[in-house]
């Protein structure tokens, strides 16, 4: 039907969809602004203003308005655990933008009501201590009593894991079970464990434990990852590069977003990695692999992208903040053979390494391979992480043909880094502006989901503002990026690192009809509001796959959550807020954040009547009294 004056025409070609009435930031120098944007066949097939796209609606064109909203290119996460994510994401817990700790338990504790006998509460990444209001982690008695019966595994960070004693029982720790190599079971004064799983500094006891839980059936695992997906779309997502990881195995794991892929059923473009899930077993692992697949095998929704993002256990540097930096041993012969093997066989891959120290040893391999001619040469490899990494090393990495892809880890991590290494360090890591001046591709990601949570607009605000969830600015001035620049790294930047900087990141002709209309406007909100930033219409591929606000129902319903008790089903996702500033708030936001306040208040005042009882400061039945002495 005609919207806002336009009327269908019989263009040859018409639009299958058009998008006008909008700010539309293209990442095209040669046009940067436009109005309007029309999609036939999944690619974009003009840019420009109302007027100008108005001559391609026919008679079936949809005609979306964006009523004057900011209109971006489709998201891209460089660095997501997106598969092994989908696969679990209906059984977690998410406290991903829960502002207290209160708050936090009182999910925890409603959710172990509704888990039935044999299933786990679990909370796994996304969240940092340093959000909330209280500012410290949950205590082993705090879990204990939220639920006495069902087992709760809470994940912090690469750092630890809190365990209730049912959850104890269940992983079948005992005083007998020995701490294995790179972690600590802490134990009390009587030799059993206390719950507690510390990474010192690696985090397999961590992930080891968790793969102890219940997992899905497959037609549950499928709707997983059908509704990870469209929470990622939430936030105008609408590609990730998979890191792979440990306990994702090839292709056993891989097997959900390869049937989705089969059904047209994705909703976000994924080139994934593969990595050696086993130690001493990597080259046998590369060898079939290189057997059996090839980089770029797939189309523009599934497709293989490399190895790693760990080729060799050895040489992998764990980064827990709060331990000392991993004194890693000797691994450079086997992590040669890794590497001449895939650069030999055309293979790019990318590789985990958070400290100049690890980084430093992987390029004298490079450089070694490079001698023999294997350097640079056109097979696409990057480091991961490098918040550490030196200027002597960043230029031998562009010498290399590499790239790097930055998370941030530091928004979670931060004061643990802090801590461990100073302020002045924390103001360098990663050195983003010494990366760009060196021409390096970059790209940014979030590494969700077990660490930052999958929000990309939390990245995007840590990459503009430079600050930590806790608020703290960490970042330097010259190492913060402007705004456009940030959105580049999150756009053309995780484009680049699958070689399809020709068809996606940028809203121009030819290009992937992949876009976000935004909830408000990202180059003009208050810096603190770019954090609450969301999608309210995300298009992949000519498909509108997420859809809210004004534009509620233009896509297609999920089916409902399994199993019933997901506490995704109960809580949803990331918990979003209002913006600092309310920023496009709709009426009445602004009373009912101040009605939120009054009960938060309350629930305070409430807790210091119990602390005051049970120390014999207060009167049972009487209501709290006032504490000033001027009122007595």
């Amino acid at each position: 039907m005609p919207v806002a004056g336009i009327r269908p025409g019989t263009p040859e070609q018409p639009a299958d969809l058009v998008v006008r009435n909008a700010k539309v930031h293209t990442n095209d120098p040669g046009r940067p602004q436009a109005t309007a944007v029309a999609i036939r066949d999944g690619v974009i097939r003009a840019v420009g203003e109302d007027a100008d796209i108005a001559a391609l609606v026919g008679p079936h064109t949809r005609v979306v308005d964006a009523l004057g909203r900011r209109v971006v290119p489709g998201l891209n996460d460089a660095h997501l655990h997106v598969i092994r994510g989908g696969l679990n994401y209906v059984m977690e817990l998410r406290w991903d933008g829960v502002r207290s700790l209160r708050q936090a338990l009182a999910m925890l504790r409603e959710q172990a009501e509704r888990t039935p006998p044999g299933q786990w509460v679990r909370v796994v990444g996304g969240w940092s201590a340093d959000q909330f209001a209280e500012r410290r982690l949950p205590t082993l008695a705090e879990l204990n009593a939220a639920a006495p019966d069902t087992p709760v595994f809470v994940l912090h960070l690469y750092q630890s894991a809190l365990l209730n004693k049912a959850a104890l029982r269940a992983a079948g720790f005992t005083r007998d079970t020995p701490d294995p190599a790179g972690g600590q079971i802490v134990r009390g004064h009587d030799g059993e464990p206390t719950g507690l799983l510390i990474a010192a500094p690696g985090a397999l006891l961590l992930y080891s434990t968790l793969a102890k839980a219940p997992t899905l059936d497959e037609a549950d695992k499928l709707d997983s990852t059908r509704h990870f997906l469209r929470e990622l779309n939430r936030f105008g997502l609408t590609s990730a590069i998979d890191a792979a990881g440990g306990f994702q195995a090839f292709p056993e794991n891989y097997g959900t977003v390869m049937e989705l892929a089969r059904r047209g059923e994705l909703t976000l473009r994924i080139a994934y990695h593969l990595f050696p899930q086993t130690a001493g077993q990597e080259l046998d692992d590369l060898k079939r692999w290189i057997d059996t697949v090839r980089p770029g095998e797939g189309d523009e929704w599934l497709r293989l992208n490399g190895a790693g993002e760990n080729l060799t256990w050895a040489a992998a540097d764990f980064e827990n903040f709060t331990e000392p930096r991993p004194q890693l041993g000797a691994y450079e012969s086997e992590f040669e053979k890794a590497v001449r093997l895939l650069m030999e066989n055309g293979w790019g891959f990318r590789l985990h390494a958070t400290y100049e120290e690890t980084i430093r040893r992987d390029l004298a391999v490079f450089e070694k391979l490079a001698a023999e001619g294997l350097f640079p040469q056109g097979n696409r490899w990057l480091f991961d992480h490098a918040e550490t990494v030196g200027g002597e090393s960043l230029d031998r990495i562009a010498a290399l043909g590499g790239a790097v892809s930055v998370q941030n880890r530091l928004s979670f991590q931060g004061e643990a880094f802090v801590s461990r290494y100073g302020a002045a360090a924390a103001a360098e890591a990663p050195p983003l502006r010494a990366m760009l001046d060196r021409g390096l591709t970059v790209a940014g990601g979030t590494d969700a989901t077990r660490v930052s949570s999958y929000n990309p607009w939390v990245a995007l605000h840590w990459l503009v503002s430079g600050r930590a969830v806790s608020g703290r600015r960490l970042a330097a001035e010259h190492n913060r990026l402007d705004r456009a620049q940030a959105l580049e790294l999150f756009t053309l930047g995780g484009a680049r690192l699958t070689g399809e900087q020709d068809v996606k990141g940028r809203l121009v002709v030819g290009s992937y009809a992949d876009l976000a209309v935004l909830s408000a406007d990202y180059f003009t909100v208050e810096e603190a509001d770019i954090a609450h930033i969301e999608s309210v219409l995300t298009v992949v591929g000519g498909r509108i796959v997420h859809a809210v606000a004004e534009h509620e129902g233009l896509a297609a319903d999920l089916p409902a959550i399994s199993p019933e008790w997901s506490p995704v089903a109960r809580f949803g996702g990331y918990q979003a807020s209002p913006a600092p500033g309310l920023a496009g708030a709709a009426p009445g936001l602004a009373g009912a954040r101040q009605a939120d306040r009054v009960l938060e208040a309350a629930a305070a005042s409430d807790e210091q009547y119990a602390w005051r009882l049970a120390r014999g400061h207060a009167v049972p039945g009487q209501s709290a009294a006032p504490q000033d002495p001027c009122f007595l």
